[in-house]
Formats: structure tokens, C-alpha cells, sequence
């Protein structure tokens, strides 16, 4: 069972994600709504992968993109602005574009875990 970081500041859409990624199979750490709280997470229990919203309140999911690439962790941004609204050097990274689905949740996981039973 992989084990899927959720960081995202609203309580709807973190609970949405968190029963996705449970009905995939897969066993969620958080969801996490601050950064703070997200870079705890991966340093007690570190994640498979991760879906990270891009806006945290006054801050940006940026800090922990951050982190997590620098452990070799994949993970996908979760934002309503496609690809033109991530920084420079996140360009290349995969989006779930608001609003996802669970089948646009699925195929995120299946490519970020190359294909890992769940």
C-alpha cells in the first residue's frame, strides 16, 4: 500500500482527496493543511508521493515541492491555474487541474507510482 501526502488548505477538498486516494487503495498521510504540518509529515513518516495544492493560505506548496524533490518523492500540484500558474522552475511538473475527478486522481497516482500495485 502506498502511502499518499494530501497538502491542501481547504477542509473540502483535502476530505475529498483523502477518500480518493483511500478508495484507490492507497493509505493517506494528513491531509495537511499548512506547510508547516506537511514538512513534519514527510520527515516522521515519509510519503510515497504526494498532491500538493499549490496556494497554502499565505504561502505556497512551493516550500514543499521543495523538500520532496530534493528526497526523490514524486508528487503532482493541485491548482486551478494550469500549467501557466506554476513557478519557473516547477514548469515540468504534473498538475490535477481544479476541478479533478477520481479518475484524473487514479491516473496521477498511477504515473507518479510507475505502476506499484497499491
Amino acid at each position: 500500500m502506498s502511502r499518499i501526502l494530501i497538502v491542501d488548505d481547504e477542509p473540502m477538498i483535502a476530505m475529498l482527496l483523502d477518500d480518493w486516494v483511500n478508495d484507490l487503495g492507497h493509505e493517506t498521510l494528513g491531509p495537511s493543511h499548512t506547510i508547516s504540518s506537511a514538512l513534519a509529515l514527510i520527515e516522521t513518516s515519509p510519503p510515497d508521493a504526494a498532491i500538493i495544492d499549490v496556494s497554502l493560505g499565505s504561502g505556497s506548496g512551493y516550500q514543499v515541492a521543495e523538500v520532496l524533490s530534493e528526497r526523490n518523492i514524486p508528487f503532482v500540484f493541485a491548482t486551478g491555474h494550469g500549467k501557466m500558474g506554476l513557478a519557473p522552475r516547477f514548469a515540468g511538473t504534473p498538475i490535477l487541474v481544479k476541478p479533478f475527478n477520481l479518475a484524473d486522481v487514479g491516473a496521477a497516482l498511477s504515473k507518479m507510482l510507475d505502476g506499484k500495485a497499491p
